[in-house]
């Protein structure tokens, strides 16, 4: 098995295919990381200073086999420390928590609605790649007006913008304007969310792991329906990293390289696409902003 690498435009490559730990402990989180890189073959792991799991995603790095070199790692800045100093020492933090040196790709989690200081957030990313111990810097949750803030500001784009993105909200808009700028996009939910209500005001329970069009694809493929939806995200070229602290959905998550879906395949599950959010519009919260 070998998973994909994308080209990123700072000139590193990401593995297509990685580990999302969202909503998990530090303890879960440890045994995740150590099983998906020893046992199932990953070497992408996603986490977030708002996860509050750095420490569980470092140990289980550390007591893994897997050289530090060989493993992708991104983490997020959240929206209390954005600002050009808070950035900073918010970045110092997270590093400690993972116990390394270095990460891969460190992201700005959401866009504030400050501009200004927005901005000045992104000087400091600007400042951390710079240095060197972010490979790449991307966002998260950036709409396309957000992006053109940064292409208007000038300098550094994004490596990255992961945003909410599954067959029901495939993001035309923000897919067509990060390829505009050579901006790689990633997806998160990309299983369409948890079967709880979401966490967005008008979100509604996950329906795409029973969904009748992706469960009869399935079929055909003698595949299950969340490996159905991860390949749909590769074959769109999109970086995908489902969430999973259990062993067998995470060997099974990454165990997509030996099927590919169809025209007709990819035709039904465009037929799905009804804008349903699992979290809040970017534009409408101002989650987590500087007090």
């Amino acid at each position: 098995m070998s998973i994909p690498d994308i080209t990123l435009n700072s000139g590193t490559t990401i593995p297509q295919l990685g580990l999302g730990v969202w909503q998990a402990t530090n303890d879960e989180t440890e045994h995740a990381v150590r099983f998906a890189l020893d046992e199932a073959g990953y070497r992408h792991i996603d986490t977030a200073a708002a996860y509050g799991n750095e420490e569980g995603v470092g140990r289980g790095i550390a007591s893994s086999s897997v050289p530090r070199e060989d493993i992708f790692l991104t983490t997020k800045l959240w929206n209390s420390d954005q600002g050009y100093e808070p950035a900073l020492k918010a970045f110092d933090t997270s590093i400690d928590k993972l116990g390394v040196d270095y990460v891969d790709l460190y992201l700005v989690h959401w866009p504030l609605q400050d501009k200004e200081r927005l901005l000045r957030t992104w000087d400091a990313m600007e400042k951390i790649a710079e240095s060197g111990r972010a490979k790449a810097v991307g966002v998260c949750n950036f709409e396309p007006h957000h992006l053109q803030l940064l292409v208007d500001r000038g300098g550094l784009l994004p490596a990255v913008d992961q945003v909410e993105l599954h067959p029901h909200l495939p993001q035309h808009a923000i897919r067509e304007k990060a390829a505009e700028h050579g901006i790689a996009v990633e997806s998160w939910s990309p299983l369409g969310g948890t079967s709880n209500a979401g966490w967005g005001p008008a979100s509604k329970p996950n329906t795409l792991l029973t969904d009748p069009v992706i469960t009869r694809i399935g079929d055909r493929h003698s595949k299950s329906a969340a490996q159905v939806l991860i390949r749909w995200h590769l074959q769109n070229g999109l970086i995908v990293i489902p969430k999973s602290v259990h062993d067998a959905r995470i060997a099974a998550n990454i165990d997509v390289f030996d099927f590919e879906l169809t025209e007709l395949d990819l035709s039904e599950i465009a037929t799905l696409d009804d804008g349903t959010r699992v979290g809040a519009h970017p534009d409408e919260l101002n989650i987590g902003a500087p007090q």
